[in-house]
């Protein structure tokens, strides 16, 4: 859902920028690489088709991890045992909950049923069924909406107050919370007010963290699917206040559940605050700009494997090429990388690692203009 605040901007700079280069809007303008476009479309024609047996194996095994974990830390005295398998449960269901953004993408007949065992498996009881992403995400990759007041995934916070950026990051481990309250209260209320009703479908039915964005209502076979996701996990939401309030859960394995909860919401908050560099201020922006904002961490890097699951260590390439599934993401890296020569924009998108990002970025808020 929208969890996002109204976050104040600040007088910070972007990134150093070359004396000369044309500005829109205090931004440097990009032009268009051809060549690095051409190629990374040429390269890839052959890795655009999805492959089922990875999606079914992968998220599988990420649940049996995920709630096999949880079930342990959720019942055991141990306190060390706890602790890891915790930090397992964790990342096997923040791993799971990530193929979000792969069904947000994917032509649901490439991969038969995949959309309605993910939500069986992870949306619903996650309290984030799927069409809290789609709809919205392709609006974050629409070429004229990307960075912009539209855009509902993005805000310049390398150009906002330095305080932003924590606030950024703890606000998320309050998610579990309000998904529980939308879906177990809010969601059953508004079906007497549909004033209330708007707002829940506009402000509270997106995973979005521009707080100025609206959602549009469902129409059609989108508001029959929209509608059963949201009764089943509402009644999943009243199913777990009742067998906690009544004992059937014990207190113990609820708190610990919604530890593991907010501790991944917090993981894939600080995913996000380094997936763009945030620079641009709302002017449209060009392909190549757009990717150049945006961040790979390929190997030999490792951990992002661990933070950036399920082909999100490569979210620039991602943005040059949206249709390819996330498993061919790594050889269409390794293709393009070694097709363009070291002058190409592509190499300027590559990072090695988590701490660089968040310095850069805390950086750019302290900077003033």
């Amino acid at each position: 859902m929208d969890t996002s605040l109204s976050l104040a901007r600040g007088t910070a700079a972007p990134a150093s920028i070359p004396a000369g280069s044309p500005r829109v809007g205090g931004i440097e303008r990009v032009a268009d690489d051809k060549a690095m476009l051409r190629a990374a479309a040429d390269l890839t024609r052959d890795l655009v088709k999805p492959r089922p047996a990875i999606y079914w194996a992968d998220l599988i095994a990420s649940m049996v991890v995920g709630y096999g974990a949880l079930a342990v830390a959720a019942t055991s005295t141990s306190t060390p045992v706890v602790i890891v398998a915790g930090i397992m449960a964790m990342l096997g269901l923040y791993r799971g909950l990530s193929f979000i953004h792969e069904v947000s993408h994917m032509k649901h007949a490439s991969v038969p049923n995949f959309r309605l065992g993910w939500n069986v498996l992870v949306g619903i009881p996650l309290l984030t069924p799927s069409f809290m992403y789609e709809g919205v995400h392709n609006l974050h990759h629409a070429k004229t909406r990307y960075g912009t007041v539209e855009d509902p995934e993005y805000l310049p916070l390398a150009l906002m107050k330095p305080w932003t950026l924590p606030l950024f990051i703890v606000v998320s481990a309050l998610a579990p919370i309000a998904l529980l309250i939308r879906f177990a209260i809010l969601s059953p209320i508004s079906l007497l007010s549909p004033k209330l009703r708007t707002m829940i479908v506009e402000r509270y039915s997106a995973l979005a963290i521009n707080p100025q964005f609206r959602r549009r209502a469902p129409e059609g076979e989108a508001k029959v699917y929209w509608d059963r996701l949201e009764i089943a996990a509402s009644l999943w939401a009243i199913t777990l206040i009742a067998i906690t309030v009544t004992g059937v859960l014990p207190l113990r394995a609820f708190v610990t559940i919604f530890a593991v909860a907010s501790a991944f919401a917090v993981l894939n908050q600080v995913r996000t605050l380094v997936a763009h560099l945030w620079e641009n201020d709302g002017e449209p922006m060009t392909v190549t700009a757009q990717y150049l904002d945006t961040v790979n961490v390929p190997p030999p890097a490792l951990l992002p494997a661990l933070w950036a699951p399920v082909g999100l260590r490569y979210h620039a390439l991602h943005h040059l090429l949206p249709g390819l599934p996330y498993h061919a993401l790594g050889e269409a890296h390794r293709r393009i990388t070694a097709e363009l020569d070291a002058l190409s924009p592509y190499h300027k998108a590559s990072y090695p690692g988590l701490p660089g990002l968040v310095s850069k970025i805390a950086r750019s808020t302290m900077v003033r203009r």
